[in-house]
């Protein structure tokens, strides 16, 4: 009968520690994607002004100019988690295009609120890879716990669920193509 009692105890203990450890590692996961949406906003804000200063040089490159401003019609604050992710897997993406067409004017270049909004961009680029690298890190850590045996069982019971990590799109993968002629 002790040992039965025992059992039970033992048994509840560890779905305590399990449930709190899983309550801190998706805090940590949340924390993360937080800090980073923080520089995918910051990367949103700064598009606009970085499209309107190369349209301004490049009229006729209509189709890069349309596809993030369609994209960037979307309420940023009313999106879901995954949904900035998409989105922002979507600029990634465009967002290459974008600085191509710059490449082809070289008075741009030399535009002092081009440079300065490269700079800005260069620097906010910079931050989200870090804190892409840290979102991801904390989102393998609750995914790890959340797959492992017996925690696993646990975190289906008290609804502690793996996280989506942040990668990049398959048109990311690709090299990029640099043509000189």
């Amino acid at each position: 009968m002790y040992i039965l009692i025992a059992i039970v105890i033992l048994i509840c203990l560890y779905g305590i520690s399990v449930y709190n450890k899983g309550v801190q590692l998706r805090n940590f996961v949340r924390e993360a994607f937080s800090t980073m949406d923080v520089y995918l906003k910051k990367r949103w804000d700064l598009i606009p002004n970085l499209v309107e200063t190369v349209k301004g040089y490049s009229d006729h490159e209509k189709s890069v100019f349309t596809e993030l401003t369609n994209l960037r019609t979307k309420n940023y604050e009313g999106m879901s988690d995954n949904e900035k992710l998409q989105t922002n897997a979507q600029i990634n993406s465009v967002l290459p295009k974008l600085l191509a067409v710059a490449e082809n004017y070289p008075d741009l270049k030399a535009n002092e609120s081009y440079n300065q909004l490269m700079n800005n961009l260069s620097g906010i680029e910079n931050e989200i890879a870090n804190a892409r690298k840290y979102y991801n890190g904390t989102v393998r850590e609750l995914n790890t716990f959340t797959e492992i045996f017996p925690s696993n069982i646990f975190c289906s019971i008290f609804s502690i669920h793996p996280a989506e990590l942040f990668e990049i799109s398959d048109s990311e993968r690709e090299n990029v193509k640099v043509n000189f002629s």
